[in-house]
C-alpha cells in the first residue's frame, strides 16, 4: 500500500461528516464516513481507530506526520522571508562613474569638433578646473578660456553663446561615450545586485532622472547582462507616469485621496505663512519680496521617481534605501522621507551631504554591502 506524507497547518473538527481524500481512478472510493468518537472533536481520529490496520481500499493511504507538518510550514516561511528592505539605485555616479572615465575626453572631443586645436585638457588641468568650479561645467569653460584667452574671432558679447555651444557639443560626445561598449560599470556593483537578489531584497534602478536621459540610462543598465537585468525592476519615464503617486498628484484617472489633499493643503499653508512673514519683514525695510517656496520641477520629478520606485518594490518609502550619486537625489530622498546612502564618485569626491544617512566610496569590502545596509536599518 502506497504512503503519502501530508502537512497539517491546523486540525479541523470532525463529526459524522465525510473525509475527502485525493481522487483516484475509482471515484466510488473518494469519500469515507468517519465514525463518531468521544475524543476531542478538534483532533483528527487516529487511523488505527478509523480503519483496520490491514484494511485496503482503492487510492492512497494518507500518513499524517506532525514533524513533517511543522517542517513544511517552516520551509514555506524560509522561502518567503518578509521583505523589510528594498534598494533603489541611481545610474549616474552609482552604476558607473562616467565623469572619471569620460568627462574630460568628452570636453576634448567638443573642442576638436569646434576646431579649437589649441584647447585641450590634460588630466591635471581638468582636475584643477573641477576643483575651482566645484563641478560647475559652465564655470570650468569660462575659467579655462579666461586663463588661456578666448578665440580672437569671438566678440565679447557672444562669449555666453560660445560656452553654451561647447557644452552642447560636449554632451553629444559624452552620450556617444556612454553608449559605447568601452564604458565599464563601477567595480562591485554586479556582486552587490547578485547579493541583493540572493537575500530576497528587491533592487530598483531609477533611469528617469538621469542626466543623459531615460534611454541612454537604460542602455547603461543593459551592461549588467540580460540575466541580471531580468532580476531588476527599472523605473523610467513611463513607469513614473503610470505610478499611483503621479496619478494622485496630477489627478489623472484617479481623484486625490484625503491624505494627499491634506498634504497639499499643508504645503500651501506653510508657503503662505513664509510669504506673510517675509512681507512683514520687507514692509519694515520698505522692500518688495516674492518667495518661491514650491519645490523645483526637477526636484518634483525626483520625488515622483522615488515614490514610483517604492511602489514597484512593494514597500513603504521609509523601508526603501536610495543609493545616490548626486546632490539632487539626496535632496529628493530627504523630501520624500526615504533613507539615503551616498556613493561618492569623481564628481562628488569633495562634496558634502549633510542629509545623507551614510557616505561610502564604493561597493563591497569596507564600503557598501547588503550586510551593512541591513545593520544600518536595524540600528
Amino acid at each position: 500500500m502506497d504512503s503519502a506524507s501530508f502537512s497539517i497547518l491546523r486540525a479541523q473538527p470532525f463529526s459524522s461528516a465525510a473525509a475527502v481524500f485525493p481522487p483516484s481512478n475509482n471515484t466510488t472510493a473518494r469519500f469515507f464516513a468517519l465514525p463518531k468518537s468521544n475524543r476531542n472533536p478538534n483532533l483528527v481520529p487516529p487511523f488505527s481507530s478509523t480503519f483496520p490496520r490491514n484494511s485496503t481500499f482503492p487510492g492512497k493511504c494518507l500518513h499524517f506526520d506532525r514533524f513533517a507538518a511543522f517542517s513544511s510550514l517552516s520551509g514555506a516561511q524560509d522561502q518567503n522571508p518578509s521583505q523589510e528592505l528594498a534598494v533603489l539605485l541611481e545610474v549616474d555616479g552609482v552604476l558607473m562613474d562616467a565623469y572619471r572615465l569620460g568627462n574630460r575626453q568628452a570636453f576634448n572631443a567638443a573642442f576638436k569638433k569646434l576646431g579649437l586645436d589649441c584647447a585641450s585638457w590634460p588630466e591635471p588641468v581638468y582636475l584643477d578646473l573641477l576643483r575651482m568650479s566645484a563641478g560647475d561645467e559652465e564655470k570650468m569653460v569660462n575659467l579655462y578660456f579666461n586663463r588661456i584667452g578666448w578665440p580672437s574671432s569671438l566678440p565679447t558679447s557672444e562669449k555666453a553663446s560660445f560656452v553654451k555651444n561647447v557644452l552642447q557639443k560636449k554632451k553629444i560626445a559624452m552620450d556617444e561615450f556612454l553608449m559605447s561598449e568601452s564604458l565599464t560599470l563601477r567595480p562591485g556593483v554586479e556582486e552587490f545586485i547578485d547579493e541583493s537578489y540572493k537575500e530576497g531584497i528587491p533592487v530598483v534602478v531609477l533611469t528617469t532622472y538621469s542626466k543623459s536621459g531615460d534611454q541612454i540610462a537604460r542602455s547603461i543598465v543593459a551592461k549588467l547582462g540580460q540575466e541580471r537585468v531580468s532580476k531588476l525592476k527599472i523605473v523610467g519615464d513611463k513607469e513614473v507616469e503610470q505610478s499611483l503617486y503621479s496619478q494622485l498628484v496630477n489627478d489623472t484617472g484617479l481623484s486625490s485621496g484625503m491624505d494627499e489633499q491634506l498634504a497639499k493643503e499643508a504645503i500651501k499653508s506653510v508657503s503662505a505663512e513664509k510669504q506673510r512673514i517675509a512681507e512683514e519683514v520687507a514692509s519694515l525695510l520698505k522692500l518688495s519680496v516674492d518667495i518661491d517656496t514650491s519645490p523645483s520641477e526637477s526636484l518634483e520629478k525626483i520625488i515622483a521617481a522615488l515614490r514610483a520606485g517604492a511602489e514597484v518594490a512593494g514597500l513603504p518609502v521609509c523601508d526603501c534605501v536610495l543609493i545616490a550619486g548626486s546632490q539632487s537625489g539626496v535632496a529628493g530622498a530627504e523630501r520624500a522621507g526615504m533613507p539615503c546612502v551616498v556613493l561618492r564618485s569623481s564628481l562628488t569626491a569633495r562634496a558634502e551631504f549633510p542629509s545623507a544617512n551614510a557616505i561610502m566610496d564604493g561597493f563591497g569590502g569596507a564600503d557598501l554591502t547588503i550586510y551593512k545596509l541591513r545593520n544600518k536599518r536595524r540600528s
